[in-house]
């Protein structure tokens, strides 16, 4: 099968690393696989498999994630059966594309609890199938934009880095050492890109007020634009000691093995790749709730979510977990492996799209 997958940029978020684990499966798996990208390079372009033709639509950066020139040209030239469009820029040429190629099967993604753009809702109603990556992000399809519940498929995100729970305790305490946390210290952990709709800023106000005598650091894995703002309200309260900027790393599973708690409050997401990769790591999550996040762990057992915007309820979870004795922890942590482990299975996730596109020839 010949098989295309339509990304804007290869920036450092889980939609992209979720379109370069397609890419290098489709390819590992016999399938003729290209990855074509509007802007050229990115922080994960140097992931792609040499299996995957990489086409590049912009002749240099221009910095404009929605120009994508020549685009129809590139995909006749490829002629493939499947057309998967990742992330909302993506998914606004579907419906152009499904219309100039009518022979090829164009799927459209739901992963974003973002406003959609008109073209991106135009392309609902023109492609031949649509993947949601959370039960949540199907309903929202059928309620707000009247898409046939035949046409969506849900097929959840895959792990990344499922890494296997026996965790090099020496790499756990080297890190943790680095920056200053004891054995005692509970270190909170949020692994996102500095946009604003990932809320950053938001664990900081809600860390600040945590009740005086807890041992707690919050590490703030990542880069992008907003962390400039955020590292300033870090200085503002005086909180440079208990909040960390580690940056961005290709591979953030060091990270996810040091820390205590898994900590979230954006309020975009359609299924979180951070919340499962720290299931599946063994760390608890507490969460504002944002479309699917529910199905990133087991609500009251491997994950707790917070109402949008409760400060309060968010510190009292954060304090309860972090007082709780550590049976329970560690009962929350072997929970949430095997949950993270067995929902989010890259390759029954990538057997499922092969699947799809099978069924849909």
């Amino acid at each position: 099968m010949k098989i295309t997958i339509l990304q804007d940029f290869l920036r450092s978020g889980g939609t992209e690393r979720q379109s370069i684990l397609l890419a290098n499966a489709f390819a590992a798996a016999g399938h003729a696989t290209s990855l074509v990208t509007f802007r050229p390079g990115g922080a994960l372009a140097p992931t792609i498999s040499p299996g995957v033709t990489l086409r590049v639509l912009q002749p240099f950066d221009l910095g404009l994630d929605w120009f994508a020139p020549g685009l129809v040209g590139t995909i006749r030239r490829l002629a493939p059966e499947v057309v998967l469009c990742m992330g909302r820029m993506a998914n606004c040429y579907a419906g152009r594309l499904q219309e100039k190629f009518p022979a090829i099967n164009v799927f459209a993604t739901m992963r974003t609890g973002k406003p959609l753009p008109r073209p991106f809702r135009r392309s609902l109603a023109v492609v031949r199938h649509i993947v949601a990556n959370s039960k949540d992000a199907r309903d929202t399809l059928v309620k707000d934009h009247g898409v046939s519940l035949q046409k969506i498929t849900v097929i959840y995100n895959s792990l990344v880095f499922p890494a296997a729970p026996e965790a090099a305790a020496e790499s756990r305490s080297a890190l943790r050492e680095q920056f200053g946390a004891t054995p005692a210290t509970t270190v909170l952990l949020c692994v996102a890109m500095f946009r604003p709709e990932k809320n950053q800023r938001e664990l900081v106000e809600i860390v600040a007020a945590l009740p005086a005598g807890l041992d707690w650091q919050l590490w703030l894995a990542g880069d992008g634009p907003a962390r400039s703002t955020c590292e300033r309200l870090v200085a503002e309260k005086k909180l440079g000691e208990r909040v960390k900027f580690p940056g961005f790393h290709r591979d953030p599973s060091p990270f996810y093995r040091a820390a205590d708690l898994a900590v979230h409050a954006s309020w975009s997401e359609a299924l979180s790749n951070f919340l499962i990769e720290a299931q599946a790591h063994g760390l608890p999550a507490i969460a504002y709730e944002a479309q699917g996040i529910h199905e990133c762990f087991i609500p009251g057992r491997t994950g707790w979510p917070i109402a949008r915007d409760d400060r309060v309820a968010f510190r009292a979870a954060l304090t309860r977990r972090m007082t709780e004795p550590p049976h329970s922890r560690v009962a929350a942590a072997a929970s949430a492996r095997a949950f993270a482990r067995e929902t989010f299975d890259p390759t029954l996730q990538v057997t499922a799209y092969l699947k799809l596109f099978d069924r849909l020839k």
